[in-house]
């Protein structure tokens, strides 16, 4: 895409996921990527891939809970290339369970990376790019940040807590010439079900999930592009996602009759932990 030529972007989560696959659409666009993750050996992986293809992009090692290490990142990129055009705060954690289920670890860590990582990202991005006077940022949310999502409390407030955040600095940013995206979507084929799920059987789990409602990473991160090619202000996708969007805002009885019936049935596959031995 014309959009991304010759642009410098940095993308966080960029080992796996969502976030390896905008690093492969961006600089199979002719841009300069800067793959950055706390996995650094994932991260040089898939650098690696690109540059033998001779496509540009570096790896980082980026803890985004890191305030300082994600502000020395924006500074290096914004010197190095004498400017940063993208950025894409991707990086993010889930665990399903019942919120009885929910340790204060489990609250701690979601919080940390997918609100705190993303605010560090978007506060040390903004900075540069309204002294620039030019840029976009793209925080990745989720449909769990316009509609609430069960068994996902925590990661369903950090969402919502990204979609606030970019929406107030879409419009802050505007007369400064920065951009603001966030994405929602629904459910990506990514290693989100490897994460943790508290007192439920995986496969159980994923039985529920009807045929055909998840994405690949490389579907979700092309449609991405297009809509940020656009300056959308919210890229919600597949279809469903934006159907319970638009049924939360037109009927929030029914939205939250499907959330009911969600929980119900995690609760159908739940394992009671007191009585476990």
């Amino acid at each position: 895409m014309k959009a991304f030529n010759n642009k410098v972007a940095i993308v966080t989560g960029a080992a796996s996921g969502i976030g390896k696959s905008l690093c492969f659409a961006l600089a199979r666009s002719k841009a300069v990527v800067v793959a950055a993750d706390i996995n650094e050996t994932g991260a040089a992986e898939t650098a690696s891939v690109l540059t033998s293809q001779n496509l540009r992009c570096e790896p980082a090692g980026l803890d985004v809970t890191n305030r300082e290490n994600v502000n020395a990142l924006v500074d290096r990129v914004a010197a190095q290339y004498g400017r940063l055009d993208f950025m894409f705060n991707n990086a993010g954690v889930v665990v399903f369970a019942d919120a009885r289920d929910f340790s204060d670890e489990d609250w701690r860590r979601q919080l940390d990376v997918n609100l705190h990582g993303v605010i560090h990202g978007t506060m040390a991005a903004y900075k540069k790019m309204t002294e620039q006077g030019f840029g976009h940022i793209v925080n990745t949310a989720s449909m769990a940040g316009l509609t609430a999502a069960t068994p996902l409390a925590p990661y369903t407030a950090t969402k919502f807590g990204v979609v606030g955040l970019s929406s107030t600095l879409r419009a802050e940013g505007y007369d400064l010439g920065v951009r603001i995206s966030v994405v929602c979507p629904g459910l990506i084929r990514t290693g989100m079900f490897d994460c943790p799920i508290l007192n439920v059987n995986k496969d159980a789990l994923i039985d529920q999930i009807p045929p055909g409602a998840v994405w690949t990473p490389d579907r979700a991160a092309h449609y991405i592009l297009r809509k940020v090619a656009k300056n959308s202000g919210y890229i919600v996708f597949p279809f469903y996602a934006r159907f319970f969007w638009w049924l939360e805002r037109l009927s929030p009885r029914i939205s939250f009759l499907f959330r009911l019936n969600m929980i119900r049935k995690f609760r159908r596959i739940r394992k009671d932990p007191s009585c476990q031995s």
